[in-house]
Order: C-alpha cells, then sequence, then structure tokens
C-alpha cells in the first residue's frame, strides 16, 4: 500500500493518479473530508479506486495508525496558511511527520524537497526542506528525495491578471532564467521513485526541459490567450509588503521574501536533472484551456 501524504495537490494528485492507473494500492492521507474529492470540493479529484484516511498532518499517533497501513510513503510537508507564521507552522508539520514515522514497517519513503535547500533560518521551504532531509537521514528507513524545480504552478493566479491587464506580475527580472518542472511531471517521475525497489534511494533534481523566465512566461500566456502580455517587475525594497498585501502575515511576508532573495542572489542549478517532458507553453496552454480566456 501506497500512503500518498499531500494527495490532493497539484504534485499528488498526479502521483496518486499515475499509481492508480498501474493498478497499485494507493491511500492519501488528508484532514478533512471535503479534500477527498467525493464531496466535489476539491481542486483535484481522487481515483474512486484509491483510499482516503482522515488524519490530522498534527497527531502523530492518528497520523502513524496510517502510516503502519502501507509499505511506501509519499511525503510532502503541507504548505502553511500564508496568515500564519508559516515557517513556524511548517516546521511543526515537519517534526511530526518524522516523529510519525517511528514504529512503522515502512520500507521506503520518497520526499518532496526544493532546489536550492539549505541550512538557513526564517527562508521559507529553504530551511524548512533542508531540515527535513536531514531528520530523514537520522531515521532508518530508506529513502529518496526528490528536489524539485520551481513548480510551474505557482503562476496559475498570474492568469487572472494576464487575461485581465495584460500583465504578470513577477519578483524576478523578466530575463532571469531559473528551472522550473509542471507538477504532473513531479508525480509522474515520484510514482517510478515509489515503485522502484526500497534499496534505490538517492537526492534527484527535478526540472522541465528547459529554463525559463517571467518573460517566458509572459510569452506563454501571451500565446495561449492570444494577446499581449508584459512583466510587470515588483522591486526589492517593496517585497514584503506586497507579500504582506496578498495576505500574508508579516513573518511569513518575511520569509517569503527572503526565499524570493536568496533564489535571485543564488540561482540553483543541478549538473544531471531529471527533465520532465510538459513544456512552459504546453503547460500555460492547458491552464488557458482549463479555466478559459
Amino acid at each position: 500500500m501506497h500512503i500518498i501524504l499531500g494527495g490532493t495537490g497539484h504534485v499528488g494528485s498526479a502521483l496518486v493518479k499515475r499509481l492508480v492507473d498501474a493498478g497499485e494500492p494507493v491511500t492519501l492521507v488528508t484532514h478533512d473530508p471535503d479534500k477527498s474529492g467525493r464531496a466535489g470540493k476539491a481542486k483535484h479529484e481522487v481515483p474512486q479506486r484509491a483510499k482516503v484516511a482522515l488524519a490530522d498532518v498534527h497527531d502523530v499517533p492518528a497520523l502513524r495508525k496510517v502510516f503502519q497501513q502501507g509499505t511506501r510513503l509519499f511525503l510532502l510537508n503541507p504548505p502553511a496558511a500564508p496568515a500564519t507564521d508559516t515557517d513556524a507552522e511548517e516546521r511543526a508539520t515537519a517534526k511530526s511527520i518524522i516523529e510519525a514515522l517511528q514504529g512503522t514497517r515502512l520500507e521506503k519513503i520518497v520526499a518532496e524537497s526544493t532546489y536550492g535547500a539549505q541550512p538557513v533560518e526564517r527562508a521559507g521551504d529553504l530551511g524548512i526542506l533542508y531540515d527535513m532531509e536531514k531528520a530523514l537521514e537520522a531515521q532508518a528507513i530508506p529513502f529518496s528525495v526528490i528536489r524539485a524545480a520551481y513548480y510551474m504552478s505557482n503562476w496559475d493566479a498570474s492568469l487572472k491578471t494576464a487575461r485581465d491587464e495584460g500583465v504578470i506580475d513577477s519578483m524576478y527580472p523578466a530575463d532571469f532564467k531559473l528551472p522550473m518542472v509542471a507538477p504532473q511531471d513531479l508525480g509522474e517521475f515520484a510514482a517510478r521513485l515509489m515503485t522502484e525497489p526500497a534499496e534505490k534511494t538517492g537526492i534527484f533534481y527535478a526540472e522541465g526541459p528547459e529554463q525559463y523566465s517571467p518573460g517566458d512566461v509572459a510569452a506563454a500566456f501571451s500565446e495561449a490567450l492570444g494577446k499581449p502580455v508584459s512583466v510587470r517587475v515588483t522591486p526589492r525594497e517593496q517585497w514584503v509588503a506586497t507579500f504582506q498585501a496578498l495576505g500574508f502575515s508579516p513573518a511569513a511576508a518575511k520569509s517569503y521574501a527572503e526565499m524570493t532573495r536568496l533564489t535571485r542572489d543564488r540561482p540553483y542549478t543541478a549538473d544531471a536533472p531529471v527533465r520532465g517532458r510538459t513544456t512552459l507553453r504546453a503547460y500555460m496552454q492547458a491552464l488557458v484551456d482549463r479555466q478559459g480566456a
């Protein structure tokens, strides 16, 4: 049985579909019955052949009980609500997940991490997921880590301004290239790792066919929408205020601004990444087709 943490999100839902389509037994974990997709309120519907287990990620005994039902675990630390202290919340959930591994009979873990993961405080995923990787090293279950590039889905919310105003907002310069990857490609790669022999482990970097810039994102939207789209760059000194205007708490705004700064000033690369097949152009066209122009 494959246990999936984060099975109703972009990557997790793609992973669940791949596993179910391959005839693999799957249980996804959620704390909210509405997110099972069978109540019609989830962003990504859960296949009927997948089981759903209700457990709060902060409830270590309940989480352990679910883990004890499986042999493989996909671990995606759930993102905290932006209005909270996201670093504190996500460190707490990562700690609960690691504690819940104790006493289970899992034979392999596949964990979702990020490019640029590093020992740093108050920089969002960069530090939190690095510490999670280190915690996995300290326990006995064999594990693999997917260090994922910048999700193409991070641009989904930009469709509105691209369509309505002909612009997308970016904290990176219009010509700043960085690795990006489509969530469905991450799900496909994760499914492969989940079904490989338990002893086959490692840290893997995953990105798309090539690197892209915000300018490339604007061009992809422009083509998909059939109208000009340009990049509106947010100056560095306005990053924190911009995040707060989007509903982030002061603590979260500072963390996300620092994560943005580190990504901008210390671009991350990988020597031999696993490359997905989905291009930025194809991803944006599919997004526009789903949501309508």
